[in-house]
């Protein structure tokens, strides 16, 4: 399996990352971001550009990969709803929508979050914005799109979050995560359970779109698929 990664260089992406180069099943993986993952391995590649919105140069859309893990995301905090539009929605949209025109038979997965609101109609604005970016993704002409809904996500293999908010919160989490896993062991999922369940899904498919917490802690065990609806 061939694999492009967005946004391997935060904290749910390096997990990604990770997983990908420990699963001898992937034969190639494209790390596509601002800057450099820092990473060196023989079936890594990189593809840095400084601006993600602008994929009119065909010549510069990866071909022929088989799913695509995208992990790019920003806090809401602060933000305007118009700046996080364009960094969630904009942004996300620019390059599915390029990668979809090329890759037809490619499985997309896109981390969204917990609480997305698929009505778009709710007062919680990062929320709306989520519900809306899945939507459009969901109607793009891959071979399959999933939208993946973590809760809390414990950074664990030396993963460390890129972003000043999200390390000051693990580093006061961070003593009691191990006891909050055992105790509600559905409802956090480690950076290394992501990269598992996305890869199994890429492989096997799920019986429904979007996978909340429950189902992506399942997916990145041995647990068996759900049967689709009948």
């Amino acid at each position: 399996m061939r694999v492009v990664i967005f946004g391997a260089t935060g904290m749910v992406g390096q997990g990604v990352l990770g997983e990908c180069l420990r699963d001898p099943g992937v034969t190639h993986v494209l790390a596509v971001g601002r800057r450099p993952t820092g990473v060196a391995h023989a079936r890594l590649a990189e593809l840095v550009r400084r601006d993600l919105f602008d994929w009119s140069d065909a010549e510069a859309v990866p071909t022929g990969y088989d799913a695509c893990f995208f992990c790019l995301g920003v806090s809401a905090a602060g933000m305007r709803e118009a700046d996080y539009t364009r960094t969630t929605y904009d942004l996300t949209l620019a390059a599915a929508t390029a990668l979809a025109s090329r890759n037809p038979e490619m499985t997309f997965i896109y981390v969204s979050g917990q609480g997305t609101d698929s009505s778009t109609t709710g007062r919680a604005m990062w929320a709306r914005v989520k519900g809306r970016t899945e939507n459009a993704l969901l109607r793009l002409p891959f071979r399959a799109a999933y939208m993946f809904r973590p809760g809390i996500i414990q950074p664990v293999g030396g993963v460390r979050p890129s972003n000043a908010v999200y390390r000051a919160f693990y580093a006061v989490v961070g003593p009691v995560m191990p006891l909050l896993r055992r105790l509600f062991p559905r409802q956090i999922v480690t950076t290394m359970e992501v990269g598992r369940a996305m890869l199994r899904v890429a492989r096997e498919g799920y019986p429904r779109p979007v996978l909340e917490r429950g189902d992506i802690a399942a997916c990145a065990r041995t647990d068996p698929m759900p049967r689709p609806a009948e």
